[in-house]
């Protein structure tokens, strides 16, 4: 039976072959020859993709492994209190998507890779190698923070910061690793960086105040100057610190009242931290009236250390007289006291005065008091003295 052509070719010279296959034909042909395509490939770098696989594989179970003694090690430190606690936190955040991706470019390095191939495969090395560095970074840095308050974590600023710092950290390393892919890309990130400097200007210019006491908050994290509890004083105000915020430190001042200063005024101030002292040096001064006798006053020291010694952790470092007042002998009592309590040093510096005043009351020495004495003389010039004793001054011509 003869085969006619169909109606719409009858009579057309335009019509060939290729357009009377059947539907899909042309689809079947591009499989083939991309399966047979691919097959030649395998077998022409067999030894390159078996030699690239084995070294992949290598590097897989050792990130693996990596990551598996970086989570056992955060499971036993959590708060990242060791440097050992720090990097076992920044391998433990390894991802398997970074591990394909390094695999997959490892692989393709021992093969001659057909080139739509090779540049899919460095585009998805270079995205997976840019957000796993930043992620790194960010445990990091997170990690030195949770390191340097680990301790403590309520004596700081960290309960209250850490989710702004994570916020601000992951920003700042996701934008760069994100400016990384684009310039590898071939995108021109030049605009996109200025855009970016001046947009961190304009929030940097608005928010100035509280970016200052943000960072004035950190830097009391990482310099330690003083710590919750602590007892400081500055200027007039001494109190006891109960809480470091963002913006402010409060403290209770030894009267009872609150004192709200923020974090950058207070860091410009000379700050006394009384809590960071091993010993506190008290100072007593005294006088004595001038007629004591010189006997006396040498031995003054010796009558001050057994009471100074009475009171626990107090040690005497001197009892010297100190210079020729108007109307008195001028001394100072100084004594170390290795208690950090005010109140305990209060009733040191109590106790140390009382008996000392029942001392001299039993050696009969007198404290002195400003007073002024009047000399009056006799019709015959001599002088009278004002206090039984005491030896008359030759009269004055």
């Amino acid at each position: 039976m003869p085969e006619f052509l169909p109606l719409e070719c009858e009579g057309s010279s335009s019509c060939d072959l290729a357009d009377l296959s059947p539907p899909g034909h042309d689809a079947r042909m591009t499989a083939r020859s991309s399966l047979a395509f691919t097959l030649d490939w395998l077998a022409a770098n067999a030894d390159g993709l078996a030699l690239g696989t084995i070294i992949a594989a290598l590097l897989i179970g050792a990130m693996l492994v990596a990551r598996w003694i970086g989570a056992r090690i955060v499971a036993r430190d959590p708060d990242s209190a060791t440097w050992q606690s720090v990097i076992g936190r920044v391998m433990a955040r390894t991802s398997i998507w970074f591990m394909v991706a390094a695999a997959a470019d490892i692989v393709l390095t021992y093969a001659d890779a057909p080139p739509r191939l090779a540049r899919a495969v460095d585009i998805l090395f270079i995205i997976a190698a840019a957000l796993q560095a930043a992620v790194w970074a960010r445990e990091l840095i997170l990690g030195m923070v949770s390191r340097r308050v680990g301790e403590d974590p309520g004596e700081t600023t960290l309960g209250n910061a850490m989710a702004i710092i994570r916020v601000l950290v992951s920003i700042a390393l996701f934008a760069l690793a994100i400016i990384v892919i684009l310039d590898n890309l071939g995108v021109n990130v030049t605009a996109l960086v200025a855009g970016l400097g001046i947009g961190g200007i304009a929030i940097g210019l608005a928010a100035q105040g509280i970016f200052s006491d943000l960072f004035a908050a950190l830097a009391i994290v990482f310099d330690r100057p003083f710590r919750r509890g602590d007892v400081i004083r500055f200027d007039n105000s001494t109190g006891s610190i109960e809480r470091i915020g963002l913006k402010t430190t409060r403290m209770r001042s030894l009267t009872g009242e609150q004192i709200i200063m923020a974090n950058t005024k207070l860091l410009e101030r000379e700050i006394h931290n009384l809590a960071a002292a091993s010993l506190r040096r008290v100072t007593l001064t005294f006088a004595v009236t001038y007629h004591t006798a010189p006997e006396t006053l040498r031995s003054l020291d010796a009558l001050a250390r057994p009471i100074v010694a009475a009171q626990p952790g107090c040690t005497l470092v001197r009892c010297l007289i100190t210079g020729l007042g108007p109307s008195a002998l001028d001394h100072e009592l100084v004594w170390d006291d290795r208690t950090n309590d005010p109140d305990a040093l209060a009733r040191h510096r109590s106790a140390i005065t009382l008996d000392l005043i029942e001392a001299f009351a039993a050696h009969g020495i007198a404290f002195a008091y400003p007073t002024q004495t009047t000399y009056t003389a006799a019709p015959d010039g001599t002088l009278v003295m004002p206090f039984a004793g005491a030896p008359a001054p030759a009269p004055q011509p």
